[in-house]
């Protein structure tokens, strides 16, 4: 690497919204909404009222025909076949958490009508990921005539065309993209591939399971309301697996997790109490998408990553509160082993770079360690991405075989760059934001050659700067006077693809010198016309010197429920400061 001086992140660039004013009046007076909810929601794109207004009020009405995917008819006759023959059945997932849930709602719903299913969910490190044909043989000889695979299998063709050689009938059900061939299974459910007409391609795993489950329920003759209220039952899963799994978070997302997450809040699985319970939410209130993705995902994850995620799956399945509790506390365990293990690997890469620094000729990175924990590089490549703005690859090195994952930025499409050099890869898949990857360790520096070369060509310096798409200005007379800030929550749940909006205030005073808040945070209180801001700083400890008091600045904030303060009677918003820049 290059001895020059190392880049620092870079400040955001702030993109400011156009504002088409006798458009916002038409949407607000459509939608007798605040003229700052138009706002927010043209800049989006939802000018259609009509459009506007579903995703406002998202409804399980707006769940599509499962049917409507290609090969459910076919995976649907076959599943209750094998259930009224009282066939053996495998479920064959993966040990995330959207693997593991989509395990755990089929296996709910074959049970509904009548059958019976075992699964396989493969070790991280012994196994890897991915479909193996040593383990259909042993399904073959254990009379396995049937293979559901969840959030895998959609680039298994050799093991799909063995399974069927040794008599067993496949259904895959995936969401990852798929190559030219499809695997030669029974059925392929899968929005992505080429030739399915299904609406709404962003599901995950967990949710193309859940189409399955869907339309297997529907033919079981079931009443209206108590299919309603099955469905509504599955759902809490599928949002912690939909929010987990990053897709993003409107359409047909949008109604799994915005009802998923209601019913978290009267949750009856035992498992699912348990690790609401650990991760330190309040029993009768719903937690938020945000909840979900940094306190609940994280635990579920910690299986798969450290140890046996088989553990998740007892979890959600067992009706002993007992063994929930101690699966859940376990998983907790887990869990911050797998933060320790992570910043000791985001510190040796870090130290690194001191040495070698990251140079802006740099287009794409990668990072590689003898015996890197390879259940935590994804997460460490993301740390990584945050921290220099450039698609990342970090890798474990092993003495013949490397494995890792990649993240990327907006710009790079991660799965398309693996796709350009395949000649270097015993196994690869994934999407555009994140793929995994095996190769043989000597060619690592070869990848890292390629990688680069193929970053130069499509990624600019502009890329490398992070920006920060400003929804709407605002005045702080807007947010203390009216139902502005209840309009603006009713847009979640908040996520990726539906970030919550981000406001900005222009010219505000800030009012007094920043509180600090466990060394790495700050409370900051902003005032403008009369009116007051108070907001949280996450991880700006190190910019306090930006906010003396008196000063006149820009804020950028985000507004999101908080069911804390409000449950002290602060009233149910908070601000979370984004970005500040001298007025």
């Amino acid at each position: 690497m290059s001895t020059q001086p190392a880049i620092k992140a870079p400040a955001p660039q702030w993109l400011m919204p156009e504002v088409d004013q006798p458009a916002v009046l038409e949407l607000a007076a459509a939608l007798h909404a605040q003229p700052l909810t138009a706002r927010v929601l043209l800049h989006r794109g939802l000018s259609d009222p009509k459009s506007a207004q579903r995703f406002l009020t998202p409804a399980l009405e707006h769940l599509h025909d499962p049917l409507a995917l290609t090969g459910m008819r076919e995976a649907v006759g076959r599943l209750r076949s094998a259930i009224e023959a009282k066939e053996k059945i495998l479920i064959y997932g993966d040990y995330d958490v959207d693997g593991t849930v989509s395990v755990v709602i089929l296996t709910k719903a074959i049970e509904l009508a009548g059958g019976v299913a075992t699964h396989h969910v493969p070790h991280r490190i012994r196994e890897g990921y991915g479909m193996r044909s040593e383990v259909i043989e042993r399904a073959a000889a254990m009379g396995v005539r049937l293979i559901v695979s969840v959030d895998t299998g959609i680039r298994a063709q050799e093991v799909v065309r063995g399974a069927r050689e040794l008599g067993i009938d496949v259904i895959v059900t995936d969401h990852h993209l798929p190559e030219a061939e499809l695997p030669p299974a029974l059925a392929v459910l899968n929005p992505n591939r080429r030739d399915c007409s299904y609406p709404d391609k962003n599901l995950c795993g967990a949710g193309v399971a859940f189409k399955l489950v869907q339309a297997l329920l529907q033919t079981l003759g079931w009443p209206e309301e108590k299919l309603s209220r099955m469905l509504k039952s599955f759902l809490k899963l599928v949002a912690v697996a939909t929010v987990a799994d990053v897709v993003p978070l409107v359409g047909e997302n949008r109604v799994i997790v915005k009802y998923g997450l209601q019913g978290l809040n009267r949750a009856r699985n035992p498992g699912l109490r348990a690790i609401l319970e650990v991760s330190g939410l309040w029993e009768g209130r719903a937690p938020s998408a945000r909840q979900v993705a940094f306190q609940i995902a994280p635990r579920i994850n910690a299986a798969g990553r450290m140890d046996d995620a088989e553990n998740v799956i007892q979890l959600f399945l067992t009706e002993d509160v007992e063994q929930a509790r101690k699966l859940a506390a376990s998983l907790h365990s887990l869990n911050q082993e797998r933060q320790q293990t992570e910043a000791d690997i985001v510190r040796l890469v870090l130290e690194e770079c001191s040495k070698f620094p990251v140079t802006e000729d740099q287009a794409a990175l990668v990072f590689s360690g003898r015996g890197w924990h390879r259940g935590v590089v994804g997460i460490v490549a993301s740390r990584l991405v945050e921290r220099f703005c450039r698609p990342v690859f970090v890798l474990s090195e092993e003495d013949a075989e490397t494995q890792g994952s990649g993240r990327s930025i907006a710009a790079f499409h991660l799965l398309d760059a693996l796709e350009s050099m395949p000649d270097l890869f015993t196994r690869f898949g994934g999407h555009k934001q994140a793929a995994g990857l095996s190769l043989p360790t000597e060619l690592v520096p070869e990848f890292r050659r390629r990688l680069q070369a193929y970053a130069s060509e499509r990624l600019t310096p502009a890329d490398f700067r992070p920006q920060l798409a400003i929804d709407a200005l605002v005045d702080l007379k807007e947010l203390t006077t009216g139902p502005a800030v209840e309009e603006i929550l009713a847009m979640a749940p908040f996520g990726f693809g539906n970030p919550a909006p981000v406001l900005a205030i222009l010219d505000a005073e800030i009012a007094a010198a920043p509180v600090p808040l466990k060394e790495k945070h700050l409370k900051v209180h902003f005032r403008q016309n009369g009116r007051s801001l108070m907001s949280t700083a996450w991880n700006f400890a190190e910019r306090a010197s930006e906010f003396s008091a008196g000063a006149h600045a820009d804020a950028a904030f985000s507004l999101e429920h908080d069911s804390y303060a409000e449950s002290r009677g602060w009233g149910g918003w908070s601000a979370t400061l984004r970005d500040i820049r001298p007025a």
